[in-house]
């Protein structure tokens, strides 16, 4: 596997490649971006993982300057699952001068949900990965539907672009007790971690009574952030929407997501369960 630093060495050690696929992330890795890559090598070769901690997409008093920097561990771990290259660039490298000229993602997608929260975020993260796909130029990329909105976000860019690319969506992995393997899990205390699969089980329980035929959308994402706010967190958002759009969904919608967002304590999860409507499949 090849680690390069900067623009060029990537172009260079790319060139006349027609097949690649694509793994943005921002380092830290754990098992769900190694299975990001494993999915990646049945779509594509050569295997391109990129590592880079986007400013763009922190705002002002986020997590951007104590975000995990792991880079020789997460290499070892891309060599193991089999990746061929590593784009692995710094800050003026990607930013070589003020990024004036950014994405801007319909509002739909961008400032709901995460975006409600977090302005400027998708904006951010559009922007670099618009970037990213200018450099690596692949065939496919794959993105984990933990970031669920942002898996959203990118099929539109890439749609309204009309670029060439392929998006894959990655399952998410979870730990043993259902939490959403994620990065900043490590932020967590001992005791925060082991309440922290409350939320996954309470996207479930939405999930459960609509497939048994609950229709009071607003009740049951109601109820479960009642649930953990009695249970100390603080909710941003617990919503039920159009796996497709992310709109309000409807009566003859095929299927839904549940989304949340919440914090224990300084640290902020997210997740999101898919269900169809009844006993559809």
């Amino acid at each position: 596997m090849q680690v390069f630093h900067t623009a060029a060495e990537l172009r260079a050690a790319l060139a006349g490649q027609t097949g690649t696929a694509f793994v943005p992330t921002m380092g830290n890795l754990h098992a769900g971006h190694v299975s990001l890559v494993e999915l990646a090598k049945r779509h594509g070769q050569p295997v391109v993982a990129s590592i880079f901690v986007n400013p763009l997409q922190f705002g002002a008093g986020e997590d951007f300057a104590r975000y995990p920097r792991t880079l020789a561990a997460d290499c070892e771990k891309l060599a193991a699952a089999g990746c061929a290259f590593v784009f692995a660039p710094d800050v003026a490298e990607l930013y070589p001068v003020p990024q004036t000229f950014t994405v801007q993602p319909p509002d739909s997608l961008a400032n709901d949900l995460c975006g409600a929260f977090r302005p400027g975020h998708f904006s951010g993260v559009a922007t670099v990965v618009l970037k990213l796909f200018n450099l690596v130029q692949p065939r496919v990329a794959v993105f984990g539907k933990k970031d669920f909105q942002q898996l959203l976000v990118i099929r539109e860019l890439v749609r309204q672009f009309n670029l060439p690319i392929e998006i894959v969506a990655g399952n998410t992995l979870r730990e043993a007790d259902g939490l959403a393997m994620s990065s900043r899990n490590a932020y967590l205390g001992a005791s925060e971690r082991i309440q922290a699969a409350q939320l996954q089980r309470e996207l479930a329980a939405i999930v459960a009574a609509i497939q048994a035929g609950e229709r009071d959308f607003e009740a049951l994402t109601a109820a479960a952030a009642r649930h953990l706010k009695m249970a100390g967190w603080r909710v941003d958002y617990v919503a039920l929407r159009d796996a497709a759009t992310l709109q309000a969904p409807t009566p003859d919608n095929g299927r839904l997501v549940a989304l949340g967002a919440a914090w224990l304590g300084k640290t902020r999860l997210i997740d999101n369960l898919e269900s169809a409507l009844g006993n559809q499949p």
